[in-house]
Order: C-alpha cells, then sequence, then structure tokens
C-alpha cells in the first residue's frame, strides 16, 4: 500500500467483507494512525461510500446495509480469473448456465470502469477452450439440490434412471461432487445398495430432501473416489500395465480417466479395465515411453495389430 490512493480503495475493500470492523482494527492493518483512517474515511463519504460510524469505547466502521457501491474495481489477475471461470460455466454440460453467465458478465460489466471492462470482453472474446470429453447436458437444479445437500449433511431421496433405463428409488447420503470426463457426479453413501456410490447427475430425475442428517468421512475426496470407481469399474477385460516412466510424465501422456496410476521406484503401474482393446492398444500406442503388458495377453496381439496397421500406412507411402 505505497499511496494514499492505495490504501483507500484497500479501506474500501476491507469494509466490504466485514459487516463491521473496530477503527483501531483498520487503522492496524492499513498501517497508519487513526487520524489518518478518519481522513481516509471521510474521502469515502466524500465520494458517495454511505460510510457509518458506529459508536463505542474505541469506535468502528461499517457500510450501510443495501447501499449501492462504487464501480468494481478488480486487478488484471482478478479480471482474468472472472472471465475465465465464466468461460468453463457456458460448456461445463449446465444448459441453463449459458444465459446466466452472459447475465452475469453484462452485471459485472456495468459496473466496471471502462478499460477493466475492454480485457474482461477481450478474454471472453477471443479465448475457447478445448474440451476433449463430449459434455453431458443436463440442468443446474440437481447441481444446487445436491451441493446444498452436501453442504447441510442432508439426506435426500433420488429418483435415479440407469444406463438401462431402469428407474429406482434410494436414499443417498451426498458426500461431494466432482466433474470428469464430460459428466457431473454426486459421490457418496447409497442405502440402497449399503455401499460408497457416485450417480451421475444428468441421471438423476428427482431429488426430495428429507428430514434426516449424516455426518460425513472427514476430508472426503469425492475426485479420488470418482476416478477409483471409474477406474475399477467391471469390464471385459482386466489390464495390468508397467509404465516405464515417472508418474508425471504418464498423467501427462495419457489421461487420469483410463485407470489407477501407483508409481513405483523405477516406474508406474497402471490399472484398469476395458471392452475394447483395440482401442486400448491406441492410447499406449502413442506414448513416448517404454511400457510392458502384465494383462491380459489380449492385449499384446491388440498392441501388435496396431504396429502392423501403423507400419502398413508407412509402406504405403514409401511406395
Amino acid at each position: 500500500m505505497s499511496t494514499p490512493t492505495n490504501r483507500v480503495l484497500a479501506l474500501l475493500e476491507l469494509l466490504q467483507n466485514a459487516d463491521e470492523l473496530p477503527g483501531a482494527a483498520l487503522a492496524h492493518q492499513l498501517g497508519v494512525d487513526s487520524r489518518t483512517l478518519r481522513r481516509y474515511i471521510v474521502k469515502l463519504q466524500d465520494m458517495g461510500v454511505p460510510v457509518q460510524s458506529v459508536r463505542g469505547r474505541y469506535g468502528a466502521y461499517r457500510l450501510m446495509p443495501g447501499s449501492k457501491l462504487p464501480p468494481l474495481m478488480l486487478t488484471d489477475k482478478e479480471a482474468v480469473a472472472v472471465s475465465v471461470g465464466l468461460l468453463f460455466a457456458r460448456q461445463l454440460g449446465l444448459a441453463d448456465t449459458v444465459d446466466g453467465a452472459h447475465s452475469a458478465q453484462a452485471k459485472l460489466e456495468r459496473v466496471m470502469p471502462p478499460a477493466l471492462r475492454g480485457k474482461l470482453r477481450a478474454v471472453s472474446g477471443v479465448v475457447q477452450l478445448e474440451l476433449s470429453q463430449p459434455v453431458a447436458s443436463m440442468h443446474s437444479e440437481s447441481l444446487l439440490e445436491m451441493s446444498a445437500a452436501a453442504q447441510e449433511r442432508c439426506r435426500v431421496r433420488l429418483r435415479y434412471q440407469a444406463a438401462n433405463q431402469d428407474v429406482t428409488e434410494r436414499e443417498f447420503d451426498c458426500y461431494g461432487l466432482a466433474w470428469r470426463s464430460g459428466r457431473w457426479y454426486a459421490v457418496g453413501h447409497c442405502h440402497l445398495r449399503g455401499d460408497l456410490r457416485s450417480f451421475r447427475l444428468d441421471r438423476i430425475a428427482s431429488v426430495t430432501p428429507l428430514t434426516v442428517s449424516f455426518l460425513a468421512p472427514f476430508d472426503f475426496d469425492a475426485v479420488r473416489h470418482l476416478a477409483l470407481g471409474l477406474a475399477t469399474m467391471p469390464r471385459t477385460h482386466t489390464i495390468v500395465v508397467r509404465l516405464k516412466t515417472s508418474l508425471a510424465t504418464a498423467q501427462t501422456e495419457l489421461f487420469d480417466a483410463i485407470g489407477l496410476f501407483r508409481p513405483l521406484e523405477d516406474a508406474v503401474m497402471l490399472y484398469s479395465q476395458a471392452d475394447d482393446l483395440p482401442w486400448f492398444a491406441r492410447q499406449l500406442a502413442r506414448v513416448s515411453f517404454d511400457f510392458e503388458v502384465l494383462e491380459p495377453p489380449e492385449l499384446l496381439e491388440a498392441i501388435k495389430a496396431c504396429a502392423q496397421r501403423l507400419l502398413g500406412q508407412v509402406a504405403l507411402r514409401v511406395a
């Protein structure tokens, strides 16, 4: 805070982040004495900011509730964070948030200074996001309802349509939500199955809050559990591959949803399940490091067929 102007803006931010702050605390955070603080308060009031003085032994200050504040001030980094966040909101599969993201940006722009408004529009107008997985479209109600249930530790009754179109009802304790591979999931304890389960939000037909609370495991990691569940989902072939590289390289050249990575001293074990071995062979064929297929033997044949096809393409080019 090198200039008085910066200190005045910092004072405004402090007041906006609290219902009420003692004068001594404000002066200490700004690094000024009480007389200078009062001068800054007067400057804000002269700018039209409704700062109220609260009587008391040491005195305190607050903003008048419901008052209209001056233009929204963001740093360049904060403007980029807001813009990119709105871009993601438009593409994360929530059908009714596309218009919401546009209107949110319009509201932000109305309270921004012209220079900052231009930067926000620039990021929004020229930046594009490439989502490698197709996104399942859904409405935001399920996300809001399940988020509230997880936050409030409130059990819900789900009406859920599975991939085979079967519809079931179950009570569910939602521990957390995660977005992975183009889909939203709720992760928690299913009372119908008596175990941890994950449910795609786009397949939830209805959510009914119940008057029952629950305790969630401490520091539950919904993303990690979801990755484990997807990777170990029973399929035709169980796959085990030793990747002769580091964990960081393996995760960079492959993708998380392909399986579980377990680092060793000199390699990384990849555990997965697959129905389509030729597809899995193509994923391994594009990595830059060596690997050893431990199981199943059929995967070796699929890799061999992939290699022969590529060699055939080279032979055609040479000929």
